[in-house]
């Protein structure tokens, strides 16, 4: 997939938010890489697999009184890591908007288990239906 159009799925995930969540974004960037770097899975302590995001900054649940005139927080997401994962158009859309969600969950102060496990409640109920 060519990198505009990859673009535009990153741009629909964001659309996609639901109000409440997307008005309390702010000083925060989401960019697209190629693939994470060597040195970034080596800081991550992934030795074997990839990453298809990467949430950098300070969440929104440990931002204190003096929090401010600093950078934007930036996400980002890796187009190649998810283009191999998928099978298909449609699954790197869904893909798009999991991985743009959980980095988003960083920013709001989540930690992967808890993402990870609100992820696997949302997978078991949907399921059911």
């Amino acid at each position: 997939m060519d990198r505009i159009s990859f673009e535009k799925l990153v741009s629909r995930a964001l659309r996609r938010l639901p109000r409440e969540f997307a008005a309390k974004l702010e000083n925060i960037s989401v960019q697209i890489e190629d693939a994470p770097s060597p040195e970034t899975l080596r800081e991550m302590g992934i030795n074997s697999g990839t990453l298809l995001g990467q949430y950098h900054g300070v969440p929104l649940t440990e931002r204190g009184w003096g929090y401010g005139n600093v950078l934007p927080d930036r996400i980002v997401i890796y187009q190649r890591p998810i283009e191999e994962s998928a099978s298909s158009p449609e699954d790197i859309e869904k893909t798009v908007a999991e991985v743009v969600i959980h980095e988003l969950g960083h920013y709001f102060g989540f930690d992967d288990d808890d993402l990870y496990r609100i992820e696997a409640n949302k997978r078991r109920k949907k399921r059911r239906t």
